[in-house]
């Protein structure tokens, strides 16, 4: 037989392929798959992504992102956008605003390996939502199954790969991964049949990427924003039919499809809910990681080993230290260059800068959402302690969230040394927030938007999001 030929006979059925096996189940899984644990994770992270949206919706980068698709493009008011009553857009560009609001502050949750899994997903959802008929709109359990699936497929396609596992340095994930957890979980929503649904994440991967470049800048929050939107088009792309490679998510030696973004991508069949074992879903296995300041996840731990400090020097009273007391500060944190700013000199850049971040901490005894305030970030006692900085970069202490630790050593002008560390900060995975403490970062960011009334009402939908006839409500409560 000709060598061509006989590639082709020894390659697996469509229905054998990795690819075949993630449509299988979008298209198979149902509500009743969807474990306690894995409801009350999926709640609690639907609750924060709306919270930061709906705080995000104040920002600069969203203005000129809504302001850029009310000019250019022709009105279709269907979608809702967060935070605007009298604002509505086509589907598209809906989730693209509400992923950019989502994203704009870094306030969103982080998962291991590092992605920001909601704000890609949710915002097209929610969209999507507001597009079917009203006789038509899906249940509160239908939405957390599309989300659970969008989270998942994202989950999945990060545990292909070790480089994943670390902090990125070529690309932003969310970019990727986020993209294909929105396409995922649209095309559940949508009830696409199995092969489309497979040509949706197919479609997908040909939508994705953002280099890291532009983390610490305006043009990052577009990365979420682009990934819920371009999801969703993949998704609404398929339904008319589109066709795309059935074989993206496997590895064909000679043409790259999924391994174009991760080179020692190695995957792996993803089991369907009607097997014989079943399927665990990842939420189940390990919690998400919330922010309780608007910052790069890597920015927690350096904050609270240097809030450690200040209490120490402060006592228990609230109070700011003066740095006429500091000599020198020496931070021990994973070697990540777009996180290592000495000096930053916007909102973004602070945002992605252990010096600023661990300077605050120790100024304040925490970081806040006004931390980032361009008042707060001209002060001169901040800037007279980011010149006595200096940072190390110990050999077991890794660019990886799951693995990583800050130390914070402070030289008092006396030479007395006080040193703070944080292996696991509050808000980790390991280490998850409250449900009180959860509500508490909701109240206070929705309530920059929303009344006190609507606010309470939206944690009283979202908790019960589970027992909701249809979204309507949801919907409607946004704005």
């Amino acid at each position: 037989m000709h060598k061509s030929g006989l590639q082709v006979a020894e390659s697996p059925a469509p229905e054998d392929t990795v690819t075949a096996s993630f449509g299988r189940f979008i298209n198979g899984v149902q509500p009743q798959h969807l474990t306690p644990t894995v409801l009350q994770r999926s709640k609690r992270m639907v609750l924060d992504s709306i919270g930061v949206g709906l705080l995000g919706s104040t920002t600069d980068v969203f203005d000129l992102a809504l302001q850029h698709c009310q000019h250019m493009y022709a009105s279709d008011d269907i979608s809702s956008v967060y935070g605007r009553k009298a604002t509505r857009l086509s589907p598209t560009l809906a989730a693209f605003v509400n992923g950019v609001a989502a994203h704009s502050m870094d306030f969103d949750d982080t998962w291991h390996p590092a992605t920001h899994p909601s704000g890609a997903v949710l915002p097209a959802l929610l969209s999507v939502s507001d597009m079917l008929p009203s006789n038509s709109k899906p249940s509160g359990l239908n939405l957390l199954l599309a989300f659970n699936v969008g989270i998942e497929i994202q989950g999945r396609l990060m545990r292909f790969s070790n480089e994943s596992q670390n902090i990125p340095k070529r690309f932003h994930p969310p970019t990727v991964v986020g993209t294909m957890g929105s396409a995922a979980a649209c095309a559940r929503l949508l009830s696409l049949e199995r092969s489309q649904c497979n040509h949706a994440l197919a479609i997908a991967a040909s939508l994705s990427g953002a280099p890291m470049a532009n983390a610490a800048t305006q043009c990052k929050p577009l990365h979420i924003g682009n990934a819920a939107r371009l999801g969703l088009e993949a998704a609404l792309l398929a339904s008319r039919g589109l066709k795309a490679s059935s074989l993206v998510l496997d590895a064909v030696p000679g043409v790259a499809g999924f391994s174009a973004f991760y080179e020692d991508y190695a995957p792996k069949h993803l089991t369907s809910p009607e097997e014989e074992d079943g399927h665990a879903f990842l939420l189940e296995e390990q919690d998400m990681g919330f922010k309780r300041f608007p910052a790069h996840l890597g920015m927690h731990w350096v904050a609270d080993a240097a809030a450690s400090i200040h209490k120490v020097l402060v006592g228990v009273k609230s109070g700011h230290i003066s740095p006429g007391q500091v000599q020198d500060i020496l931070l021990r944190i994973p070697h990540s260059k777009y996180i290592n700013r000495p000096f930053p000199e916007s909102e973004h850049q602070a945002r992605h800068s252990f010096q600023f971040n661990a300077c605050s901490a120790l100024l304040d005894g925490e970081v806040t959402v006004q931390s980032f305030s361009p008042a707060a970030l001209r002060r001169s006692d901040l800037l007279a302690l980011l010149s006595r900085v200096r940072v190390e970069h110990p050999h077991d202490n890794p660019a990886n969230f799951d693995r990583m630790y800050a130390e914070v050593q402070v030289t008092l002008v006396g030479g007395n040394i006080l040193t703070g560390r944080c292996d696991t900060f509050y808000g980790h995975w390991r280490n998850p927030l409250t449900n009180e403490s959860l509500r508490n970062k909701f109240r206070s960011n929705a309530g920059a938007v929303l009344p006190q009334e609507k606010v309470e009402g939206l944690i009283e939908v979202v908790e019960g999001l589970d027992r909701l006839e249809d979204c309507t409500h949801l919907l409607s409560q946004l704005q």
